[in-house]
């Protein structure tokens, strides 16, 4: 298995989704009485660093809707979290305003490339373009000090 489950760690990371659900206004709990439902999430959140009882909570307590998402968030997080440790497998992130990001993506639709390729693509296109560049305005120099020569 290329991604190791961490038991402790990946016990935490759903305790924090589930409270970071809860406070964004999402059931968390089958309960239908808001007061059973309130009583367990007050349960959970004082289970914060026993992962034996955050695990039970959610085998008992957890919303059956909310098992799929969470089992997601968490395989993405893990993979997320074993890629940072290599350079090379880090996800960088760099700032975009929303229509330069809306050109990129279109053109690496039209080019069938992800971004980062896309991005790749367009830096190898403007070294190619600066050195083109570079060469013609060597040789239109040259083209003129011959010229110059055959004028005197």
């Amino acid at each position: 298995m290329k991604y190791w489950q961490l038991k402790n760690l990946e016990t935490d990371w759903k305790w924090k989704y589930l409270i970071k659900k809860y406070h964004e206004g999402d059931k968390i709990t089958w309960h239908e009485k808001k007061s059973a439902a309130e009583k367990s999430i007050a349960t959970l959140i004082s289970y914060q660093h026993q992962p034996e009882k955050i695990l039970k909570w959610i085998h008992e307590f957890m919303h059956p809707g909310l098992a799929n998402r969470m089992k997601q968030t968490i395989r993405a997080r893990r993979k997320r979290h074993f890629n940072a440790k290599h350079q090379h497998t880090r996800k960088k992130s760099i700032d975009l305003e929303y229509l330069v990001w809306q050109q990129l993506s279109a053109l690496a639709i039209r080019r069938g490339f992800t971004l980062s390729e896309t991005i790749i693509s367009l830096l190898e296109d403007a070294e190619c373009k600066e050195k083109y560049n570079k060469t013609i305005s060597w040789l239109r120099h040259d083209l003129q000090t011959i010229l110059s020569e055959q004028k005197k």
